[in-house]
């Protein structure tokens, strides 16, 4: 299991607050160093790595001089902001000495449940990545309430780790990884080296609760691996503190507790694709193009007869034939009146006709699920 970091080519590495800022003691800057000069080597062995970081309110609180994490959100929020530059700052400073551009990126709940934003969230990040930018995320803890709060940083890193169908989330944290219970109240403990993200035992042995300056515990990160498995991706817990942490988990190490998803990332969109969504369209299509289809290929303009209804970029529409039988379905990339501007017209046709062009694919081959022809 461990030799399927090795192969991981997209991660996401989420750090903890008590390791971002030494237990709140302010930004641990030869921690940052040490971490942004293992993502430089990461990089320059080709490896895509976006970085979920928390630390603005425990650093805002210990610029402000508060000993105790304030529980009133105007607060909380108002440490955030005083936070957020100095993190920013300090990570810009770190990359830019091994020759790595940054970015900042910060959302909310909503980014990520509208489904344009969360679209265009995702093109921005893996733009970023294609370019070799470090993305630096964070929940955008300035304007959150409660409804909208991911919680944690460590829900936020799964959330992620889908969004960019990142291979593996790396959760870097103050522990060693998941043990059988508390090693600080029973002696017995032992460390979980390996097991399936989605086994329900482990919820039971995370149990504990988190530190003064953090929202969350061993559970949230537990039920982030959960989350991230179901897009395909594989959760190592480990501590932060390990020398060359990130370098020896993408060694195959056995370092921390690796949590493996269970089936692979096609697969599980696939699965996620055929059973999970309400479909918000139909897309009728020639035979030309039900043959493409059952060929591996993906939709493309010209094969498309009709569009009804009125999605949007990125909802689930049926793939029909004339007869009106259910041939696929998948992920528009146009919505329903850019795909009937340019249905019945080549690919490429689209930038003259819609003045832009996204993809030259109605429906990508990775977004789509095809029915078994009878």
């Amino acid at each position: 299991m461990r030799a399927r970091l090795q192969k991981a080519s997209r991660l996401v590495v989420k750090i903890g607050s008590a390791l971002v800022t030494n237990n709140g003691a302010g930004l641990d800057h030869a921690a940052l160093d040490n971490w942004a000069r293992q993502i430089a080597a990461l990089r320059q062995g080709g490896r895509e790595i976006a970085l979920v970081s928390s630390g603005a309110i425990a650093e805002g609180m210990q610029r402000l001089g508060w000993k105790k994490r304030p529980s009133e959100m105007h607060c909380l929020q108002a440490a955030a902001a005083v936070g957020q530059m100095g993190l920013i700052e300090a990570y810009e400073k770190t990359f830019s000495r091994y020759g790595l551009a940054t970015a900042q990126i910060l959302l909310t709940h909503d980014d990520l449940a509208d489904r344009q934003r969360y679209l265009n969230a995702r093109s921005t990040l893996i733009t970023l990545l294609e370019l070799g930018v470090i993305p630096i995320i964070n929940e955008n803890d300035t304007v959150i309430t409660e409804e909208i709060k991911f919680g944690d940083n460590d829900t936020l890193g799964a959330l992620i780790a889908n969004l960019i169908e990142a291979d593996a989330l790396i959760i870097l944290t103050d522990q060693k990884g998941l043990y059988t219970a508390d090693p600080r109240r029973d002696p017995e403990a032992s460390l979980v080296e390996e097991g399936a993200a989605q086994d329900a035992r482990f919820e039971a042995m995370a149990g504990g609760a988190a530190s003064s300056l953090s929202k969350g515990g061993m559970l949230t990160k537990v039920l982030a691996a959960r989350r991230a498995a179901r897009g395909g991706a594989h959760t190592c817990i480990a501590s932060g503190r390990e020398p060359d942490v990130l370098l020896r988990l993408i060694r195959g190490e056995g370092v921390g507790t690796l949590l493996h998803a269970s089936s692979s990332r096609l697969a599980a969109r696939k699965q996620w694709l055929a059973n999970h969504l309400q479909l918000a369209g139909t897309l009728v299509i020639d035979t030309g193009a039900i043959k493409a289809l059952h060929e591996g290929k993906s939709l493309l303009p010209v094969g498309v007869l009709d569009a009804k209804g009125d999605f949007r970029r990125g909802e689930a529409v049926a793939c029909v034939n004339e007869a009106g039988e259910e041939i696929a379905r998948g992920l528009a990339n146009y919505d329903a009146g850019e795909c009937r501007r340019i249905l019945r017209k080549p690919s490429a046709e689209i930038e003259s006709i819609l003045g832009y062009v996204d993809t030259h694919e109605m429906i990508h081959r990775d977004n789509l699920i095809v029915r078994a022809a009878h």
